[in-house]
């Protein structure tokens, strides 16, 4: 699991078609209308946000030691389908003692395409399964950690590749080859910063001049992006370039933030419930 990091290691990381129903349209419209700075030009799933902001700008690809960002995405696949009504954890009465230790279940809602192949992927995992499964364990198979070989067929393949690749279809990164002595690697370094600097902008805002003290009064979207740059560890690439007080300031309420209870704050969330059962997942990681 990651750890959120102190102020001495900047200088360190910067070194190293069918018609949908009303219910899935109403999800889906959702999405622009929870972020009122989003971009009216290009949407940007979860994943690729996370990606965008592990990626290293002109270099183009994430770092050779942080492991955490394929658990992560697997995440976001998960908070995103939930967001467009997809998937929801089971119904509040079902549930009898706590997120994890209750082993409360992933439930299809719906199985209407959302036009995303890795999102759609996920879909058709999740309905072919006999038996529902934890988000925990399901953050598992789709990263292929798993023991038993018959569910090894839920594993998502090459997802950093073929996220990198929508966000090149949709002209924010560029693709070009790259000698590493001994290997050859397809890099994807950033052609158009504008989403970056407005990602960055924006959860740099929710800390400082935007917060609220109150994860349930912040838009779901950005409650979620700061949850996965948490446990895909790129949240230091967030705030590595404010002012010194302005960092600490954003490092400690974000602490604060997910060092709540997901268990505790779950009940009280509507719609926001699959963000703090994978902050729950991973913080028993």
């Amino acid at each position: 699991m990651t750890t959120l990091t102190h102020r001495g290691r900047r200088a360190e990381a910067g070194r190293s078609l069918n018609k949908k129903p009303s219910s899935e349209e109403d999800a889906d419209r959702r999405l622009n209308d929870d972020d009122p700075d989003d971009s009216k030009d290009v949407r940007l799933t979860l994943m690729e946000e996370v990606l965008l902001l592990g990626l290293k700008d002109k270099e183009g690809y994430t770092s050779f030691w942080n492991d955490c960002i394929s658990s992560g995405l697997r995440g976001g696949i998960l908070i995103e389908l939930a967001l467009r009504g997809r998937i929801r954890l089971e119904p509040l009465s079902i549930r009898k003692k706590r997120l994890l230790e209750r082993k409360v279940k992933v439930v299809l809602t719906s199985d209407v395409p959302t036009g995303d192949v890795l999102l759609d992927e996920t879909l058709r995992h999740i309905k072919a399964t006999e038996s529902s499964e934890t988000v925990q364990t399901w953050i598992e198979l789709l990263t292929g950690e798993t023991w038993n070989p018959f569910k090894l067929q839920y594993q998502l393949r090459n997802v950093r590749e073929r996220i990198a690749k929508a966000l090149v279809e949709k002209g924010i990164l560029t693709t070009e080859k790259q000698n590493f002595l001994l290997f050859d690697m397809t890099t994807h370094p950033i052609s158009n910063t504008t989403e970056k600097q407005r990602l960055v902008k924006k959860l740099q805002e929710s800390m400082l001049e935007r917060w609220v003290n109150d994860p349930h009064r912040m838009d779901r979207r950005t409650l979620a992006l700061l949850v996965l740059a948490h446990s895909s560890d790129v949240l230091e690439n967030v705030f590595a370039s404010l002012a010194d007080d302005k960092y600490d300031v954003a490092m400690n309420r974000t602490k604060d933030l997910l060092d709540m209870d997901p268990e505790v704050e779950a009940t009280k969330a509507r719609g926001a419930e699959m963000i703090w059962a994978v902050l729950a997942a991973f913080n028993k990681s």
